[in-house]
């Protein structure tokens, strides 16, 4: 610690040229996991805190498995920890772009544990140098100028003997050192090793530390191997064996996070069952309690690799898929209730959550809220690995659609609009793996939704031209549709007027053919908006006046309203005043009808504004004064509907469904 203080006050090599340091000082912690690296990172941070006032912040650049997190999604990450946007699909280097601007005025501490390498982290670095990161890695940075190495090793004796006296007491370490001596080099005097040694101890408080340096030596394998292999194997063994078959099914929960359930669903057992087991192991040394409100657990990083050549040396292929399947099936049940626990009473995903067992079922929303709050970076990782296996895509496909409809009921689309991204993305890797083209088209719908509400208008274009083909494919007449009209809008946004009115007039034609005549009236009016922003104002009025005729044939006034009030503007940039006039007049009536005043409002104003034109400022003051009154009623009866309660199931979404090939979805 002393080594690692000193080296932020050291004088890099830009401060001794005379130049002032353009990025932040990178320090290195290195050393093998189970060394206790992160641990000194960890308190290194909090002995700096109070220098760097905007907090710190934390990542890790390399999963459980050994497998590099993307800078996209560890960028988007410390985004979102400084409460700084990062759209949806956007790139990796615009996001760390993101990041170095957001950095560039704050005092933060940044640690990036289980860094890979160099490449990994410098796309990361604050362009500033006025924060810290720490870095955590098991060898150099190669790479990253400046970099202040330490490398870590075992605890020196004392420490170590410290270290084991608060598993076992004092009495057993004073009674017989020299076995206690003995038992730290048999641990390496590793930190992960002695956890595991002193857990042991902890839960037979009859067995002397002789007797668990005596067992190690006995082993067959006493001198072979890293010494944590060699002192987990000795704890592994002395499990009983339900409890070694949770151990080692524990590699498989995604992003090394697990919950009672989770476990409960790999190793086939009770979830109080599974809880009590979690709650040993802890005590054991072999997990890690995480601290939050709800039961979760951390699998340490160095076990993972352990645990998984078990997995691969005692279990069957069959049964290890068997154990991913129920856990995969059990993450869906989950995320059904937690959905349906947003819907009101009475409905129909009410009552099925009344029927799933106690332990599926959250007591209100706020505690499904909560739970998806603290599983989100696991359920996510989940749906990950679901996609990467590859054997079990009916469950990915059923397990993406729950997750995103419970992203949606509980934090609404335009908030999860990243992890929705992300979702959607397997959804399409999985649709093309299995030929799937209605599930393309759908995963290809929403993408393109998520990159023109970010801007990426051409992108978007793209997407949607590929969803038309897709949806041709599967012959679905509502992708086909919906992709011909976004193409239309893509064009629309890109100022293409011509292309977006024939995009449109093609995806009217197949709804007429389709007898949806609502729709039909909604695409009449696509059609003149694009007509009148090209200037073609007598195309842009046919088309009103068809929208007008379709919504009057389905009896909806409201819309009927809406349309007579764009046909009264449009009028009214054709120079036709008078028929303006008339049109407006009309459409309050039609307004009036509907009861909706806000509409009644603006009619009443453009009524104004049209009466002043033609030289009656008597009447146009009357109908501005009608308008106020309308608009003070309206923000009366807006307060009182806030002051409602709102269920957030009630939100409306453009989301297109996620398919799936389950009945019950």
């Amino acid at each position: 610690m002393k080594e690692l203080r000193s080296d932020i006050e050291r004088a890099g090599l830009d401060t001794l040229s005379g130049r002032k340091a353009p990025r932040a000082r990178v320090l290195l912690i290195a050393g093998r996991p189970g060394t206790g690296r992160t641990a000194l990172a960890e308190e290194l941070l909090a002995q700096v805190a109070d220098r760097y006032p905007d907090g710190a912040l934390r990542a890790r650049l390399t999963a459980p498995d050994g497998t590099p997190v993307p800078t996209e999604r560890v960028a988007r990450d410390l985004l979102d920890a400084l409460g700084l946007p990062a759209p949806a699909g956007e790139s990796a280097d615009a996001l760390s772009e993101r990041l170095r601007e957001g950095l560039a005025p704050r005092r933060v501490v940044l640690l990036l544990d289980d860094a890979g390498d160099a490449e990994h982290v410098d796309p990361l670095l604050p362009d500033t140098p006025d924060c810290l990161v720490v870095a955590v890695a098991e060898g150099p940075l190669t790479g990253i100028p400046d970099v202040r190495p330490c490398t870590l090793g075992g605890l020196d004796t004392k420490s170590a003997l410290e270290f084991l006296t608060r598993h076992t007491g004092s009495v057993r370490i004073t009674c017989d050192p020299r076995s206690a001596e003995s038992l730290i080099e048999l641990c390496g005097a590793e930190p992960a090793a002695l956890e595991i040694a002193g857990g042991w101890l902890a839960r037979r408080p009859k067995e002397s530390v002789a007797d668990l340096a005596r067992q190690l030596h006995a082993a067959d394998d006493a001198g072979e191997g890293p010494a944590l292999a060699r002192v987990f194997r000795h704890s592994y063994a002395s499990l009983p064996g339900p409890a070694a078959r949770i151990l080692r099914y524990l590699s498989l929960a995604p992003e090394g996070y697990v919950d009672p359930h989770t476990a409960s669903a790999l190793a086939g057992c009770s979830v109080s069952a599974a809880h009590t087991t979690l709650d040993d192991f802890v005590t054991l040394g072999l997990v890690r309690a995480v601290g939050s409100r709800l039961p979760q657990y951390e699998v340490p990083g160095c076990l993972v690799p352990l645990l998984r050549g078990l997995t691969e040396t005692v279990d069957r292929p069959a049964e290890v898929q068997l154990a991913r399947a129920r856990m995969l099936e059990r993450t869906v049940r989950l995320l059904t209730s937690c959905r349906a626990v947003t819907e009101p009473d009475g409905t129909p995903a009410r009552k099925k959550l009344a029927g799933l067992p106690a332990a599926l079922r959250f007591t209100d929303p706020a505690a499904a809220a909560e739970w998806l709050r603290v599983r989100q970076p696991a359920l996510l990782a989940a749906a990950r690995l679901a996609v990467a296996d590859g054997e079990l895509d009916t469950l990915a496909r059923r397990l993406m659609a729950a997750l995103a409809r419970a992203l949606i009921a509980h934090r609404g689309t335009a908030a999860a609009a990243p992890e929705l991204y992300g979702i959607h993305r397997l959804v399409l890797d999985v649709a093309e793996r299995r030929n799937l083209p209605r599930e393309k088209a759908a995963a290809l719908l929403n993408l393109a939704d998520l990159d023109a509400e970010t801007g990426r208008t051409r992108a978007a274009l793209a997407r949607y031209r590929a969803a038309l083909d897709a949806g041709r494919a599967a012959q679905d007449p509502y992708a086909t549709a919906r992709a011909m009209e976004s193409v239309g809008g893509a064009h629309q946004e890109l100022g293409d007027w011509q292309r977006a009115a024939d995009w449109y007039g093609r995806a009217l034609a197949q709804r007429l053919s389709r007898g949806e005549r609502a729709d039909a009236a909604r695409l009449h009016g696509r059609i003149a908006v694009a007509h009148t922003y090209a200037g073609r104002y007598g195309e842009a009025l046919r088309g009103w006046r068809s929208a007008v005729a379709g919504y009057r044939k389905e009896g909806d006034v409201a819309a009927q309203a809406r349309a007579l009030s764009e046909l009264a503007r449009v009028q009214e940039y054709a120079g036709r005043p008078a028929e303006s006039l008339r049109t407006c007049q009309e459409a309050v009536e039609w307004a009036r009808q509907a009861a909706d005043l806000r509409l009644q409002a603006a009619l009443q104003l453009r009524l104004a504004d049209t009466l002043e034109r033609l030289g009656d400022p008597v009447a146009a003051k009357l109908h501005r004064a009608a308008a106020e009154r309308m608009l003070g009623e309206e923000a009366a009866d807006g307060r009182d509907r806030e002051a409602r309660e709102v269920n957030p199931s009630e939100q409306a979404t453009n989301t297109y469904e996620i398919r799936s090939a389950s009945a019950e979805d």
